[in-house]
């Protein structure tokens, strides 16, 4: 459960920021029960999300079949400049102002994406394929001609997951152009 509901984004918000952002960070419990991430290039057709992986080490060995994951998604983050120089120096003469220093200047904007689900490795040759064709096509798709002899190259050492998403969750803080934070799923 989300504790600030007012920063609570759209399913739809989250699948965009999924679907534009780089990376993602996979956690999960590793073979002794202790906490790993690992940052992946993943890419999601409907809600399923396909990585790969090379066929052995610690992410395989923590990977198992049907187990719960968390991936993490980050966006756009940044600290906001809602105060010009005077501005901020005037802060110094109100002490009043202290509540707007702590929201307002030593805070940032940022936008992420929760999924959890259950991980699959892809056993299946014609499904391999087409997940390592979504993600080259979003990572390199100027080089997609050559995609066809780097997977008869590739694939019998790359092994390839599938995360169902069964639930997914967005959360964003961002100010608009009069220094307001944009609350409730506002975009504008």
């Amino acid at each position: 459960m989300m504790r600030r509901k007012d920063r609570e984004m759209s399913p739809e918000f989250a699948l965009q920021l999924i679907d534009s952002v780089p990376y993602g960070v996979l956690s999960m419990l590793d073979k002794e029960g202790e906490p790993y991430g690992v940052p992946l290039s993943l890419v999601r057709k409907e809600d399923i999300l396909y990585f790969h992986s090379a066929k052995a080490g610690k992410k395989v060995e923590a990977l198992k079949e049907g187990s719960t994951v968390c991936i993490t998604f980050v966006g756009e983050t940044q600290v906001p400049q809602l105060f010009d120089e005077k501005e901020l120096a005037d802060f110094l003469t109100k002490e009043e102002k202290g509540q707007t220093l702590i929201s307002k200047v030593f805070t940032t904007e940022f936008e992420s994406a929760l999924v959890q689900g259950t991980v699959h490795k892809v056993t299946s040759e014609p499904q391999q394929i087409e997940a390592m064709r979504l993600i080259c096509e979003k990572y390199t798709p100027s080089k997609m001609k050559l995609f066809d002899l780097a997977i008869r190259s590739g694939l019998s050492r790359t092994a390839v997951y599938c995360v169902k998403m069964q639930q997914i969750t967005a959360k964003r803080k961002k100010f608009d152009r009069n220094g307001e934070e944009m609350k409730w799923g506002r975009t504008e």
